[in-house]
């Protein structure tokens, strides 16, 4: 008999609440607040606590890689003058908008919101930035940001309080936007739901530590929506306890995502977002589950601090491995390695992805020294499809199987 996904049942529930977001955001009936784009890892909370509806492009970017929609899209950027080998969210995203289209025409809501306000965190790269200032010239409206360090070590009190300071630096002018006075017990209060969820979302994803995993990587691809569009709200939160108590009901009842898991796998880079099925259904045929990822957790928050909501901020969002340094990734992987007992590490190198490419400068081998544990690297890119070959990622994921199966 084949194998069969497990599906998780919650998924319902967030596939609701996901709706009711992107519905209140672009339905037919105005909710009279302003709209500010926003990176997402970029300071949301702030945002929202200033009355903000907020929207994400980056996920309308992965929206428009998982429906395939993406790779017809990019030319029409490239003819605009953006470079094929800069990021394919913004090239899809850009490519989207000049045409017309989005994966929501086909949900009844129509193309994304125009923006009263761009809002952007450097801490992912320097595209979010020039993503955001093509709209902010389309339409004449602020675009406003935060420049934060790349390659940091350790995130000292001299990062922190810069951080802190362009964050707050950004209350002006986005009261300019929206009419209406910063509240700083606002701010406590969003930062804490974001706080909590964070929380919450890390336990669901560290439950993938117990063998055999009750969730893969696929499955946090979709369950960490929510995180991305909706933390700082109650329904996040909500959310997450739901899930969390389901897949610790799986760990207690023996369900294993993954049936027969004989093998477990650590994925380093962007998702593959218009083969996530495709591969999701080679690793399952393989009996292997990939358990964990540093994709996944880069929603995990852990130093948002409702006390001190500044800089609370400004250490989470620099926290964030994408923007850290060579020797922080290493010894990162090294403890994901350890905890969620890797046999060996799948690596994305994303065409258009350089910043959450890291197969690029020794680390594969650095690591597989160390460890012990091989490793293997897949050609692709987070939405353009042309530069995937499904031939050659198969036949060197069932390569890679066979030889953790021979270890």
């Amino acid at each position: 008999m084949a194998a069969e996904f497990k599906k998780i049942q919650s998924t319902g529930k967030m596939k609701g609440l996901m709706g009711k977001y992107f519905t209140e955001l672009m339905g037919e009936e105005p909710t009279g607040r302003k709209m500010a784009w926003c990176t997402s890892v970029g300071p949301a909370e702030l945002l929202r606590a200033m009355g903000f509806d907020v929207y994400f492009p980056e996920n309308h970017g992965a929206m428009l890689g998982a429906s395939r929609m993406a790779t017809d899209l990019i030319p029409l950027a490239n003819a605009h003058g953006f470079s094929p080998d800069i990021c394919s969210y913004l090239t899809s995203d850009i490519g989207a908008y000049l045409k017309g289209v989005s994966p929501f025409q086909k949900l009844g809501l129509g193309v994304p919101p125009k923006a009263d306000v761009l809002v952007y965190n450097t801490n992912q790269c320097r595209d979010v930035k020039d993503w955001f200032q093509f709209y902010a010239r389309e339409w004449d409206v602020p675009c406003i940001g935060i420049e934060t360090p790349r390659s940091i070590g350790a995130v000292d009190e001299t990062i922190v309080q810069a951080i802190a300071k362009k964050t707050e630096a950004l209350i002006e002018p986005l009261e300019a936007v929206c009419g209406q006075k910063f509240d700083i017990d606002k701010l406590r209060e969003v930062v804490g739901l974001s706080k909590e969820c964070t929380r919450l979302w890390k336990a669901v994803l560290q439950t993938a530590a117990t063998v055999p995993t009750p969730l893969t990587f696929f499955d946090g691809t979709v369950q960490m929506g929510p995180a991305v569009v909706l933390r700082g709200t109650q329904g996040a939160v909500d959310y997450y306890e739901m899930l969390l108590a389901e897949l610790q009901q799986r760990i207690t009842d023996g369900v294993a995502a993954i049936e027969g898991e004989k093998h477990r796998i650590y994925w380093e880079g962007m998702p593959i977002w218009g083969k996530l099925r495709d591969l999701s259904t080679q690793f399952m045929e393989l009996q292997t589950a990939v358990v964990a990822s540093t994709y996944c957790n880069s929603w995990v928050y852990e130093d948002l601090d409702p006390a001190d909501p500044f800089v609370g901020m400004a250490r989470a969002y620099s926290e964030l491995f994408i923007c850290r340094s060579d020797d922080y990734k290493e010894k990162y992987m090294l403890e994901m390695i350890e905890k969620f007992s890797i046999d060996g590490v799948v690596y994305h190198d994303a065409k258009t992805c350089p910043n959450n490419s890291n197969n690029r400068y020794d680390l594969p081998k650095r690591l597989e020294t160390k460890t012990g544990k091989p490793f293997v690297v897949i050609n692709g890119d987070l939405n353009d499809m042309r530069l995937y070959s499904d031939e050659q990622s198969r036949t060197n994921i069932e390569a890679f199987v066979e030889q953790l199966a021979g270890a």
